[in-house]
C-alpha cells in the first residue's frame, strides 16, 4: 500500500505538471493557479488546525501580510518584474514567518473558542493596518507591483509553475512534520493538550512552531497572488472569505490528513470559479461555502479521505468477519446390501 502511495503521489506530480501542454487554455490555467494557491493555503493551515487541532480563523491575515511584503520589497529595492519575483518568495515566507512569531505568542495562550475569536480579530486588525498606514502600503488607493514581461497564451505558465513549486514544498513539509516527534507532540496536543503537558511535552513551543509554519506557507501563496493580479487593496489582500475557503477545503478533504487539504481545494475552488464566471459575484460562492459545510457536518464530518478510509475498513472487517463459502457436496451413490433371509 505504501509503494502504491507514492506511486500514486508520482502520477499526479506528472499529471500537475503536464497539465498546461496538453490544456494550454488561458482561462483553464488560470483556475488552476487560484487552485494551487488555496491548496498551499489550506495545506498550511492544515500544519495548525489539523495537526494541533488549534482552529483558526484569522490566519489569511498572513496572505495579506506576504502580499504587501512581496509588494514593498519590490518597490524599495526596485525590482522588475519577470522571473525575479518568485525568487523573493523564501525571503517573503520568512519575513511573514518572524511577524507571525509575537502574534502567536500571545493569541496561543489561550484555547478554543477565544483563540478563534483572537484569529478573527488578527485578521481585521491587519486589514485596517493596511488601510491606515498609506505611507507604507498606500492605502485604499492600493499598492502596485512589478508588471510581467511576457505576454500571450503563455502568460500564466510561470506562475502556475511557481505555486506548483510552492505546493510540493508544503505537502513535503506537512508529510516529514506528520513522520516525526514534532507530528507526535501535535497530535498529542489536539488529543489531550494537558496530558501532554503533564507528560513532559513543551506544548508550547509546538504549538507556536506549527502556528509559524502554516503563516509561512500563507504568506508565500499571498504574495503569488499578489503578484499575479499586480495590483492589491486591503480589503482584498485580507479577504475574511479567504479564511472560510481554506478551512472549509481541509475540512472537506480531511482536516488532520496530508492530501485532505489538496483535494479539498480541488473539488471546491474550481467550482467557485465557475459559478463566479457564470453568475458574477452575485454570492452564489457564499451559498456554494454554506451548502458544502452542511453537506460535510452531516455526512462526512471527518472530511472525504478519512470517510472512505472509514468505509473502506468496516467493507474488509465485514469481509473477513464472514465464514468462507465451502461448496455442498452431492452425497454419493451406493449399492445397498442385500440382506438375507432367514429361511435361506
Amino acid at each position: 500500500m505504501t509503494a502504491l502511495r507514492y506511486a500514486g503521489a508520482l502520477l499526479l506530480l506528472v499529471i500537475a505538471v503536464a497539465l498546461p501542454v496538453f490544456d494550454g487554455a488561458p482561462l483553464a490555467i488560470t483556475i488552476a493557479f487560484y487552485t494551487l494557491i488555496f491548496a498551499i493555503m489550506a495545506t498550511g493551515w492544515n500544519i495548525l488546525g489539523g495537526y494541533s487541532g488549534y482552529i483558526s480563523l484569522g490566519h489569511a491575515a498572513f496572505f495579506g501580510v506576504g502580499a504587501y511584503t512581496l509588494g514593498l520589497l519590490a518597490q524599495h529595492y526596485t525590482i522588475p518584474g519577470g522571473y525575479e519575483p518568485f525568487f523573493l518568495l523564501p525571503v517573503v515566507g520568512i519575513i511573514t514567518a518572524i511577524i507571525a512569531v509575537p502574534i502567536g505568542i500571545i493569541t496561543l495562550r489561550t484555547r478554543r473558542h477565544v483563540f478563534v475569536v483572537l484569529t478573527i480579530a488578527m485578521l481585521f486588525i491587519g486589514q485596517l493596518l493596511a488601510t491606515n498606514l498609506s505611507t507604507f502600503t498606500g492605502g485604499s488607493s492600493g499598492l502596485a507591483l512589478p508588471v510581467p514581461p511576457w505576454m500571450g497564451a503563455s502568460f500564466n505558465y510561470p506562475y502556475y509553475y511557481a505555486a506548483l513549486t510552492v505546493l510540493v514544498g508544503a505537502l513535503l513539509v506537512s508529510w516529514w512534520i506528520r513522520q516525526s516527534k514534532f507530528g507526535l507532540a501535535l497530535l498529542a496536543i489536539r488529543d489531550d493538550e494537558d496530558r501532554a503537558l503533564g507528560l513532559g511535552i513543551n506544548t508550547g513551543l509546538y504549538k507556536l512552531a506549527a502556528f509559524v509554519l502554516a503563516a509561512l506557507f500563507i504568506g508565500m501563496a499571498g504574495a503569488l497572488w499578489a503578484y499575479f493580479v499586480t495590483y492589491i487593496y486591503p480589503q482584498f489582500a485580507f479577504d475574511p472569505l479567504f479564511d472560510i475557503a481554506m478551512v472549509l477545503m481541509s475540512f472537506a478533504g480531511g482536516v488532520g490528513t496530508l492530501a485532505g487539504p489538496v483535494l479539498g481545494a480541488v473539488l471546491i475552488e474550481p467550482a467557485q470559479q465557475y459559478l463566479t464566471l457564470t453568475y458574477g459575484n452575485n454570492g452564489w460562492s457564499l451559498v456554494l461555502y454554506g451548502a458544502l459545510f452542511l453537506v460535510i457536518i452531516l455526512l462526512l464530518p471527518q472530511g472525504i479521505i478519512p470517510g472512505l478510509r472509514t468505509l473502506w475498513e468496516r467493507y474488509e472487517t465485514r469481509r473477513r468477519a464472514e465464514p468462507p463459502v465451502t461448496e455442498a457436496r452431492t452425497p454419493v451413490d451406493r449399492p445397498v446390501p442385500r440382506r438375507e433371509s432367514a429361511n435361506q
